[in-house]
């Protein structure tokens, strides 16, 4: 299941969650964004015991993605023990998605 993180949340559920993050920062106008949406379901049902997936709106909390430096969306971050591993930018594939979450994260 898909959570949802806001600059008063994102402490509390990012950088001090036990588990493994992958952030995503959208908006609802972004054509990508909506396109990489049903792909992270998949992927936060199939993980789930390894990582929490967030959305981060970026229109609605423009403070989170701005310390982050958020220059395009969708933009995707892994965090760990509370500290950024790696980033992309745009939409991936599945296949993609899946091999860059296990490399980072080495699962």
């Amino acid at each position: 299941m898909i959570k949802y993180t806001s600059d008063k949340t994102f402490e509390t559920d990012v950088i001090n969650s036990k588990v493994p993050v992958l952030l995503d920062f959208y908006a609802d106008w972004c054509g990508p964004c909506k396109q990489l949406s049903p792909v992270l379901e998949q992927l936060a049902t199939e993980m789930q015991n390894n990582l929490n997936i967030f959305k981060c709106n970026v229109d609605d909390n423009p403070e989170t993605p701005s310390k982050l430096m958020v220059r395009g969306i969708p933009s995707l971050m892994i965090f760990k023990d509370g500290k950024l591993m790696d980033s992309k930018v745009g939409a991936l594939p599945k296949a993609a998605l899946n091999d860059w979450i296990k490399k980072t994260l080495a699962i």
